[in-house]
């Protein structure tokens, strides 16, 4: 079995755990560029060939405005793949930094991002929107609401976005960050350099290497954390069967 049928399987376990794809849905993969959205977009691709409930894909890029960041190469990967790409342009970047001057800009970044997304698929008669979120993801945001906000909470598998009438599905909940890694180098997939100045200075990048420097003495901290989601459960969090584990 080739690896890209190993990380497939991983991704069709979680979608089916979570009933994510059901049959003539149409699906974007929102793919900002980075590894996670360029492999998703593959499993997924991968994965329509031979499921059972049929269903289109298509590729989202939202470009931020930054300079330098060259998205031909996704669309080359697109077309190998026979998956519609719809790049769409924005200047969000000169908004909230140039013109705003935002000290904390991802939540504003991230709330402009989501409309033009979301418009975007509206346009294009989109149903569902797969976004890249990982096992690591889920375990740091979850641990971030506890540190930051007091609170027990995570995004969750599948939300159903009601002003926007569309349904984010996140298939890669089963699958590790180092999964994801090892498979783009595998495969030469192209990843785009984000030229974003907050990158890997951000919350999320100190909770990720808190949990770094835990998982030394705990190395099952990461799959007990993500269980215990599962088990408590956190809304919309309890898969259909209990009867699986995540392999990250």
């Amino acid at each position: 079995m080739s690896d890209l049928n190993r990380f497939t399987g991983l991704v069709r376990r979680c979608v089916e755990d979570y009933k994510m794809i059901e049959d003539g849905d149409r699906i974007a993969v929102g793919v900002s560029g980075g590894k996670d959205s360029v492999a998703l977009l593959n499993a997924l691709a991968n994965l329509r060939g031979y499921y059972p409930k049929k269903f289109e894909l298509f590729a989202v890029t939202v470009s931020m405005g930054f300079e330098g960041m060259d998205f031909s190469p996704i669309q080359e990967m697109c077309d190998r793949l026979e998956v519609p790409f719809i790049l769409r342009q924005t200047q969000i970047k000169q908004i909230i930094f140039d013109e705003r001057k935002e000290k904390n800009p991802c939540a504003l970044c991230a709330k402009m991002r989501r409309g033009v997304l979301h418009d975007t698929i509206l346009e294009n008669g989109i149903n569902k929107i797969a976004l890249g979120h990982h096992f690591d993801d889920a375990v740091e945001t979850f641990m971030m609401s506890l540190f930051y906000e007091g609170r027990i909470s995570c995004f969750q598998p599948v939300t159903y976005m009601s002003r926007a009438g569309v349904t984010q599905i996140r298939p890669m909940l089963y699958v590790g960050e180092g999964t994801v890694e090892n498979l783009v180098k595998r495969y030469g997939l192209p990843v785009v350099q984000n030229k974003c100045e907050m990158d890997k200075r951000s919350k999320r990048q100190e909770v990720k290497d808190l949990i770094k420097s835990l998982s030394v003495q705990y190395p099952d901290l990461k799959s007990k954390v993500f269980g215990a989601m599962q088990r408590l459960p956190l809304d919309g969090w309890e898969p259909e069967e209990y009867t699986r584990r995540p392999l990250p």
